[in-house]
């Protein structure tokens, strides 16, 4: 006798749930720990004043601005290249050509390589090679290298997904290549280009391993981008395994940091809808 309808078990869709829930549960659980150690520690002047006594006292104004300036150069450097680089893929290159698939399988495993190894590169060819020494520059440059990558290929995709009655209806009414691009196509793109953007900029303001080798720990004012500057992710790294008794201001700077990145990807989201609202308008 078969089970009624509405008492049948639907697996697929109760594993999706059970992974869900697991996800969401984990996550949970992380944040509730830092918000439970940190949120004591956190106040305007552990935002604006400078790190005492290791980092245990203090607070993090110096690590704000180097991790602001690094994630700077970052995406000054990488925004336009991976912009770039991702139109020329989708619209000047077709997707059985050998360069193509060169290039997309040369960024696929550019994308899985160990941030480490992007760490060491940066300081052989930024830091000795082109001397620029452990500085911001050298770091922001690094992490330029590391979200190129993710930027390219997500900002790649949304182009393609972009239906084929754009291009040949801007073609139809006159309108140069350039004007397509830039006043059509770019527009209809941007939710690919704001997944990789938020992506990448995740990956980039957590990073710790490729900045160790590149942007360095001082954790003074930086005057310019070729001082040495620490990020946040450095600084919770340097608190919780080289200073005993820094946990306090570790939790606090893990919350700093999460804040930032809920802001960013919360912006991130806004702008894309913005823009899908204008495409359907």
């Amino acid at each position: 006798m078969s089970k009624p309808a509405n008492l049948q078990i639907n697996l697929p869709s109760l594993v999706v749930w059970a992974i869900a829930l697991l996800i969401t549960g984990a996550f949970g659980w992380i944040l509730g720990d830092i918000l439970w150690h940190g949120i004591g520690q956190l106040s305007w002047e552990f935002l604006t004043t400078e790190p005492r006594n290791a980092g245990r006292e203090g607070g993090i104004a110096p690590i704000l601005v180097s991790t602001a300036l690094i994630l700077g150069v970052c995406l000054v450097v990488a925004l336009p290249l991976g912009v770039g680089t991702a139109m020329f893929l989708a619209e000047f290159t077709q997707t059985e050509n050998r360069f193509g698939r060169l290039v997309g399988r040369s960024l696929d495993i550019l994308a899985g390589v160990p941030s480490i190894v992007f760490g060491l590169f940066g300081n052989a060819f930024f830091a000795i090679q082109l001397g620029l020494g452990f500085s911001i520059l050298s770091g922001g440059l690094t992490l330029a290298c590391m979200v190129l990558p993710i930027l390219i290929r997500s900002t790649e995709a949304g182009f393609r997904a972009v239906p084929t009655d754009y291009r040949l209806g801007a073609a139809a009414l006159g309108l140069s290549r350039t004007t397509t691009l830039w006043k059509l196509l770019l527009p209809a793109a941007t939710p690919g280009l704001m997944v990789g953007l938020v992506l990448g900029i995740g990956r980039a303001i957590a990073e710790t391993a490729a900045l160790i080798f590149t942007s360095g720990y001082v954790d003074r004012m930086p005057g310019s981008l070729l001082d040495s500057g620490r990020s946040l992710s450095i600084h919770i790294f340097d608190l919780s395994m080289n200073v005993p008794g820094g946990d306090g201001n570790a939790y606090a700077s893990a919350l700093v940091l999460l804040i930032l990145l809920l802001l960013i990807n919360g912006t991130a989201t806004w702008i894309a809808q913005f823009w899908l609202a204008r495409r359907f308008i």
